[in-house]
């Protein structure tokens, strides 16, 4: 029989990955609780249960009774069933680029931080796991699994085995790649750090150069320039670096993080365009926190330069609190624009340092309305104005136009998607996923070097039923789950691949839809 019940905890979709660094094979386990799943729903694997908030980091709270969602364990698909509204207030879990950054500087810090309301998820583990590795202690809160206690070590992180190898597998965290790869280059030891198949195709040899043009020992695969990247370090005396901003803006900020653990004078220059220039200007905030202040010279929507003095080093806040994830703000904002509810997001606003929460700006080009406060973002939308196709350039909030895609949908024209050539060195490769499941959806899609065009489904009409990929990426599951707020059933396949970021997120949509 299939069952409605009421799970608290929710049965959660767990992903356990076994990892062998020196040949990359990596083994994927995810199952839905599977030794209850084979008692209860034997033979027939498909449960249906009220999605009912559980994590200790963000919840939700509603007026409307929570939604029932579909799961087919043994095809690992989740089906999210038709949502006419959402309805209610969302705490966000913390930001993956702040979470991540924070631990990092802690580490390169003197003193002890604290840091909390950390996410949960894939990303940041590998990240913590990295540390430990490294032997920099992060004493997990045992009360409060969103807080951790990072020992700084006053200056760059050494090898804690200078005569051996460090390996250290990343899985597909570029936030903890990208960083780390940087900051290793200015303390000593042998360090290669590794990933899973995808993270082997995100190219890393801008950074790479940079690094080099320091006098780093560091090198990637020369024929595709990625990783794993084998790192030789000695210590590094400061220098001068030009660098590349057109593919990502993570390698201007890895470099930027490292900069104050070396021992002179650092200036980083771009040498042709910056895109995601909030991302840069949220870590340089970041930095600041942490004693550290960054010399701009030039234009952030140019080619600027940043110098950091050799009399700048991280000194702890003692404790920071990172901010909610507003790049995880924008599905529960689009769902309220596109089926006319009112949803409030708690933990990012008017005052946030992420540049996503921009998305919202773009909400409101599209029809609706919108209402700041300095941590907390309200939006509905009249039921008698209709969203209406934009034509936006994207380049500064990539994430987040994900989210756009799916909301272009339900717009009357078609809306164009502009300056998101990074879509494509992503998770996965992003716009040919857009464009696959938004056709299969329904949409016709003109696409593009670095942009797309979506005209929508003729009146709106999304296609029932369509088996959404989600090609192991956190977001593509996040994203296409609001075609189900056109009333129809949407198949989520592999829905735990959202614990890279947000492993709660179908408890949250749940818990505010009807």
């Amino acid at each position: 029989p299939n069952y409605n019940t009421h799970l608290s905890p929710f049965i959660t979709i767990h992903r356990y990955k076994r990892h062998n660094t020196r040949n990359n094979t990596t083994v994927t386990m995810r199952t839905l609780s599977a030794a209850v799943a084979a008692v209860l729903f034997a033979p027939q694997m498909t449960t249906s249960f009220s999605v009912l908030p559980s994590s200790t980091q963000c919840h939700a709270t509603s007026s409307l009774s929570a939604m029932t969602f579909d799961v087919d364990a043994e095809k690992n698909q989740l089906t999210v069933t038709p949502i006419a509204t959402l309805e209610g207030t969302v705490t966000l879990p913390g930001s993956k680029s702040l979470s991540n950054r924070c631990l990092l500087l802690a580490a390169l810090s003197s003193g002890n931080t604290r840091v909390e309301n950390l996410l949960e998820s894939d990303d940041i583990r590998y990240m913590l796991e990295a540390l430990d590795t490294l032997k920099v202690p992060a004493e997990r809160d045992a009360s409060d699994k969103t807080s951790v206690t990072v020992t700084g070590q006053a200056g760059p992180i050494n090898s804690p085995t200078p005569e051996e190898v460090v390996e250290l597998f990343l899985g597909n965290a570029g936030t903890a790649m990208r960083p780390l790869a940087a900051a290793l280059c200015m303390g000593e030891g042998k360090f290669v750090l590794d990933g899973v198949p995808r993270m082997r195709e995100r190219p890393i040899s801008d950074l790479i150069d940079g690094l080099k043009q320091l006098g780093a020992d560091v090198s990637c695969v020369e024929e595709t320039g990625c990783p794993p990247v084998t790192i030789n370090a000695s210590g590094l005396k400061g220098g001068k670096a030009s660098i590349s901003g057109k593919m990502s803006s993570q390698f201007l900020s890895s470099l930027l993080m490292a900069s104050p653990a070396v021992d002179g004078d650092v200036t980083i220059s771009i040498k042709d365009e910056l895109i995601s220039a909030p991302y840069v200007s949220l870590t340089i905030g970041l930095m600041k926190k942490f004693g550290v202040n960054v010399k701009i010279e030039g234009d952030m929507d140019g080619t600027p330069s940043f110098i950091i003095g050799a009399d700048e080093k991280y000194t702890s806040p003692e404790s920071i609190l990172v901010e909610g994830d507003a790049s995880s703000a924008s599905y529960f904002l689009a769902g309220a624009a596109i089926t006319g509810g009112t949803v409030t997001v708690r933990g990012c606003g008017s005052d946030s340092v992420q540049g996503d929460v921009a998305f919202a700006n773009v909400m409101e080009q599209m029809g609706a309305t919108v209402t700041w406060a300095p941590e907390s973002i309200t939006i509905t939308r009249d039921p008698n104005t209709k969203l209406k196709g934009v034509d936006v350039d994207c380049g500064k909030i990539p994430d987040a136009a994900m989210t756009l895609a799916v909301a272009a949908l339900f717009a009357e024209g078609p809306t164009t998607i502009r300056n998101v050539y990074s879509w494509r060195l992503k998770e996965t490769e992003r716009m040919k996923a857009i464009v696959a499941e938004c056709t299969k959806l329904g949409a016709t899609v003109e696409e593009f070097e670095d942009y797309c065009i979506i005209h929508p489904p003729k009146d709106n009409k999304v296609n029932e039923n369509v088996v959404i990929e989600t090609y192991d990426d956190h977001r593509m599951a996040m994203t296409f789950s609001l075609a189900a707020c056109g009333g129809v059933n949407v198949i989520i396949h592999d829905p735990g691949c959202t614990g890279k970021t947000f492993p709660t997120y179908f408890e949250m949509l749940g818990s505010i839809a009807s």
